[in-house]
């Protein structure tokens, strides 16, 4: 048995059973793959794979046991690469983040910039996509830390921690109706074409809720990714948008008003996430303590002991801040497998 052989059979789980993407993403060649699965079978005395002729077609029972253990087989290999890592070169590496645009574009640029003075020898890596995508790239090792507001508590796979709160405003241009309203109201926004954030993006089920709790039909005309889209779009004149408070820079948008919606909208929460069971480097526990001040590294490892997640909620700040930014690092620690 050979760590080869596990990572073709999860590979080919993760690939839908595609061995052809299977040795594209191993380097190697599709019978190679089909080898290193067969011999594996044939030492465990098992059969993995269900098969139609040559392809594999979905998971046996047995085979859908045995991937949970060479899940977890798989991780303690990283695991203890980063161990050794850790102390051998303990602030060379690499940090891997998976975030959204929002965050990469206002919440990050000031943490990254404090972590870099921190760490000049760890090379940051940003990866930014949906939040549904920053998930899978966290659960599949392919990030380290995962930041978003949607998804990351859902998933199992993940622990998440709350990272800040934060709300959705109003935005228009100068001289719009709704420039000087003192209370703002859900039907005076039904008045007005909308502009916002694509669905399962950036609090968007938020806004969504609001306007169904109330029987209203927004006129939503345009939707984006992204805050940077909807204020060009906004300051065009197509509409009045509706961003996250932090996508808004009174000095940058200056040919737009901001107009308070706390009160329309629940308010929505950032969430930093990692694997399930996966060694972190001290400069991964830092950038996660900078980002997010109140996660202090005995409450990450306290909640790993089984505290509720949510308990430290009462304690997250409205809007991100650096704080945390003057802690003296410490050694890596494994964050423990949680329910």
């Amino acid at each position: 048995m050979n760590f080869q052989q596990l990572r073709s059979v999860r590979e080919a789980l993760r690939r839908d059973f595609n061995l052809t993407e299977v040795a594209n993403t191993l380097f190697t060649s599709q019978p190679g793959v089909s080898r290193q699965i067969r011999e594996l079978e044939d030492e465990l005395g098992i059969t993995l794979f269900d098969r139609a002729g040559k392809r594999l077609t979905g998971l046996t029972e047995p085979g859908k046991e045995v991937i949970k253990i060479i899940e977890r087989l798989l991780i303690e290999q990283e695991n203890l690469k980063r161990a050794a890592q850790e102390f051998s070169s303990r602030d060379l590496g690499r940090l891997t983040l998976a975030t959204t645009h929002t965050q990469a574009r206002y919440a990050l640029p000031v943490v990254v910039q404090a972590f870099r003075q921190r760490f000049p020898h760890v090379r940051l890596n940003l990866q930014q996509g949906s939040p549904t995508h920053i998930a899978e790239w966290v659960a599949a090792g392919e990030a380290d830390i995962g930041i978003a507001t949607e998804s990351l508590a859902t998933d199992t796979r993940l622990r998440s921690f709350a990272g800040y709160r934060w709300s959705h405003v109003v935005v228009v241009p100068h001289g719009h109706p709704l420039a000087n309203v003192a209370r703002l109201t859900l039907d005076e926004l039904t008045d007005h074409p909308l502009i916002t954030y694509d669905t399962g993006l950036t609090g968007r089920s938020r806004i969504d809720e609001a306007f169904a709790h109330a029987d209203l039909t927004p006129d939503i005309v345009l939707t984006a990714m992204d805050a940077d889209v909807i204020k060009t779009y906004v300051a065009a004149g197509l509409g009045v948008g509706i961003i996250a408070s932090v996508a808004y820079d009174p000095e940058e948008d200056r040919k737009l008003v901001a107009v308070s919606a706390e009160h329309l909208f629940a308010s929505n929460m950032t969430r930093v996430a990692i694997r399930k069971g996966a060694y972190l480097r001290n400069f991964a526990l830092s950038f996660i303590e900078m980002f997010a001040p109140h996660l202090s590294r005995q409450s990450l490892l306290g909640n790993a002991g089984g505290e509720p997640l949510d308990a430290l909620d009462a304690a997250v700040p409205i809007e991100p801040s650096l704080a945390g930014a003057a802690r003296q690092p410490t050694h890596g620690l494994r964050q423990a497998d949680a329910a």
